[in-house]
């Protein structure tokens, strides 16, 4: 009932500046004003991956709440896992605004926030508050955009966040950040990651949130670097650059990375030659466009174990989640499959003798 109600207010929400919108989304949350939602418990959508018990595959992607002010209530919602950030070492307030745009004609946002935020120290205390947690959780780290040293900070952030979090990202590919994704070339990345692991107190899954405007040569040096790293996962794929044509939104010119259904076909791309070339070494997360269960199976066709999103929540609302777990459960088996491990990359072969599309 109360996660209804949340979607009823997403049209008043709608008629406020994005980044207000936003925030009173995330204070609504807080605040216990948007319930549990139904959640979809179906053993079809159960998975163990990273060590990790996944009720279902859809999360919710890091910069929804980059603070972790509302993860418990964000985890009642029927997310299989949540991931806040993106965290880095010192607070800073971002990209002067406006800085984030929607695109609905699209289902398109851009933003250009510049990884504003609360910094490690306020996160790191709501993360100790927050204690055990019904889903797995995931934090999402980054660089300040002055004065970082990327070895010493992304550690140090590793360090301190790991042992509260379940899992780890390492975001080298917001656009918004000058410099950071130069770090997805094979010597920066592979010393980057080298330091990150030697800088766990315990061992803790670690995965890299990838551009989606890599080539195929890009691609092929980040999965290499991330198998020879011995790091668990890829998150394909972070905001675009890029502006496929045929955009119709008035803000589609806008400068700031790209996220939404626009996203869709590259991501699965991406995703298939990634599975083709990890041979399953590597735990792929798809992320970009997915808005319906249909959307988050062609994710998983492509290679992908788990999905987030981003956009689709921030227009539909919490009603989105349990929704999107019942259609994808009924679409596996009508596809007739039996599990998710079964659908996993099952388009790949297909999909990955085609060129990326640009």
């Amino acid at each position: 009932m109360m996660s209804a109600l949340g979607s009823l207010a997403m049209p008043l929400l709608r008629r406020l500046d994005p980044e207000r919108a936003h925030g009173l989304a995330l204070a609504a949350l807080r605040l216990g004003l948007v319930g549990p939602g139904a959640a979809t418990v179906d053993p079809i959508l159960g998975q163990h991956l990273l060590g990790l018990e996944f009720r279902n595959p859809i999360g919710l992607a890091a910069g929804f709440d980059k603070d972790a002010v509302a993860l418990r209530p964000l985890m009642r919602l029927g997310f299989g896992f949540v991931e806040t950030g993106t965290v880095t070492l010192r607070p800073q307030p971002g990209n002067p605004r406006p800085r984030l745009f929607r695109l609905p004609a699209d289902g398109a946002i851009i933003n250009r926030m510049g990884f504003n935020g609360a910094g490690l120290d306020a996160v790191r205390a709501r993360l100790v508050r927050l204690g055990r947690h019904p889903v797995p959780l995931g934090v999402n780290i980054g660089l300040n955009k002055e004065g970082a040293d990327p070895e010493r900070d992304y550690a140090a952030l590793a360090a301190a966040l790991a042992p509260l979090a379940d899992y780890l990202t390492i975001n080298v590919s917001s656009p918004n950040t000058p410099g950071l994704r130069a770090l997805q070339g094979r010597a920066p990345l592979a010393a980057l990651l080298g330091a990150i692991i030697a800088a766990l107190p315990a061992p803790r899954p670690v995965l890299v949130k990838i551009a989606p405007d890599l080539d195929e040569a890009g691609l092929d040096a980040v999965v290499e670097t991330a198998l020879a790293a011995g790091v668990a996962g890829l998150i394909i794929a972070n905001t675009s650059t890029g502006r496929p044509p045929g955009l119709r939104s008035p803000h589609a010119g806008e400068a700031g990375g790209l996220s939404g259904r626009p996203l869709l076909p590259r991501a699965c791309a991406l995703l298939a030659r990634a599975h083709s070339l990890a041979g399953g070494r590597l735990v792929l997360v798809g992320c970009g466009g997915v808005a319906s269960g249909a959307d988050a199976l062609a994710l998983i066709r492509a290679g992908a174990s788990l999905v987030q999103l981003y956009t689709g929540f921030a227009y539909a609302g919490p009603a989105l989640i349990p929704r999107l777990a019942a259609e994808l459960a009924t679409l596996l088996r009508v596809q007739g499959f039996c599990s998710i491990n079964d659908a996993v990359g099952t388009d790949a072969s297909r999909a990955v003798k085609v060129p990326l599309p640009q």
